[in-house]
């Protein structure tokens, strides 16, 4: 039984999440702005990269991210702390007030981010740069449920079934996430279908129905964002501008 119904038309969306795309090649000062932001083990993290750019790009997601949850929760941005749950969840501490707790998740991939935020809600995100066709269909075979492998395997063109595996890979991480979870535990969900898409059954992730849209973003690059509890989300879209 498929599980994922898309939303119906009149479905009335209690929640906002915002998302912030955040831009991550950025100019020299910008990067040095944001890299002063970050707590000791984020600029070990940045200087550890291989590659300069990668560590500057690691440094504007994670300064931006502070930028941003701080503003909403009203403290210096510096002075933000992270808590992260077993599998790498970021949680801010504290979160704001205990009767409306704020969720964020981000992802980064290439030169672009992703930040999403909820209130009262586990929120999950991800963005991925296009991926090689032939990748795609191999994982899709091997992994995914019959329904969302078709649509890869069957796409009219190579770039066409990139762009889907990309998508439902997305939708993937975003939903694992929510959780917390270990991607494996999210590669068999049937996640196939127009969004937005509710997914009643989230097994084995966790118990009750998550919410999933997909996020326009520029470039080579697809979104998406989940949040759980049974009632629908809008998505307020920005980008980050430095």
């Amino acid at each position: 039984m498929n599980r994922l119904k898309a939303a119906p038309d009149d479905a009335a969306a209690t929640d906002v999440i915002d998302v912030w795309s955040i831009p991550t090649d950025q100019p020299p000062d910008v990067v040095r702005r944001l890299y002063d932001l970050l707590d000791p083990a984020e600029r070990s993290r940045a200087d550890r990269a291989h590659d300069p750019v990668e560590g500057g790009r690691f440094a504007v997601a994670r300064g931006a991210v502070r930028l941003l949850v701080a503003e909403r929760l009203g403290v210096p941005p510096a002075d933000l702390v992270w808590r992260y749950g077993p599998h790498g969840k970021p949680e801010p501490v504290p979160p704001g007030p205990s009767s409306d707790p704020v969720q964020v998740n981000w992802s980064g991939s290439g030169a672009l981010a992703l930040l999403a935020l909820a209130v009262g809600r586990r929120v999950g995100a991800d963005v991925e740069q296009l991926a090689r066709p032939e990748i795609g269909a191999r994982i899709a075979r091997r992994h995914f449920p019959a329904a969302d492998a078709a649509l890869v395997l069957d796409a009219p063109t190579p770039a066409d079934g990139a762009d889907r595996f990309t998508r439902l890979w997305c939708r993937r991480e975003a939903c694992v996430k929510v959780h917390g979870g270990r991607l494996a535990q999210g590669l068999g969900l049937p996640l196939a279908g127009p969004s937005p898409l509710r997914l009643a059954d989230a097994a084995p992730l966790g118990a009750g129905p998550l919410w999933l849209s997909d996020v326009p973003v520029p470039g080579p690059f697809r979104a998406a964002v989940a949040a759980d509890a049974d009632r629908p989300f809008t998505v307020r879209h920005r980008t980050w501008t430095g």
